[in-house]
């Protein structure tokens, strides 16, 4: 298991809209996290600024999000999320959400 952890900013005038779709993430979503190895998924925000965290439990990180990417309905879940985000601009080439190092865990 390897964990993730990724920030970007929320546009905010639509940190509202941001909420309520994650307050009712469509079933579809979900079970795209699943399929694709996905677990522990979590968004915080504070002062604009959204962190992700999650633990990746497959074997190939990069086939299992090109599988995400390609499904259409995620698609359209991100076509709808992207403008209410602004990623940042020292993300890496390729980034959406810039990826963080994790510099401290302990269980």
């Amino acid at each position: 298991m390897k964990r993730y952890g990724s920030v970007l900013r929320v546009r905010p005038e639509r940190e509202q809209e941001y909420r309520r779709y994650h307050e009712a993430v469509w079933p579809e979503i979900l079970e795209i996290i699943l399929e694709c190895n996905i677990r522990n998924y979590s968004i915080y925000l504070k002062d604009g600024y959204l962190f992700a965290y999650f633990e990746y439990i497959g074997d190939d990180f990069a086939a299992d999000s090109a599988k995400m990417a390609r499904q259409p309905k995620m698609r359209e879940w991100w076509d709808i999320m992207e403008p209410m985000q602004h990623p940042l601009p020292t993300r890496k080439e390729g980034e959406w959400w810039a990826s963080m190092e994790e510099v401290f865990h302990t269980d």
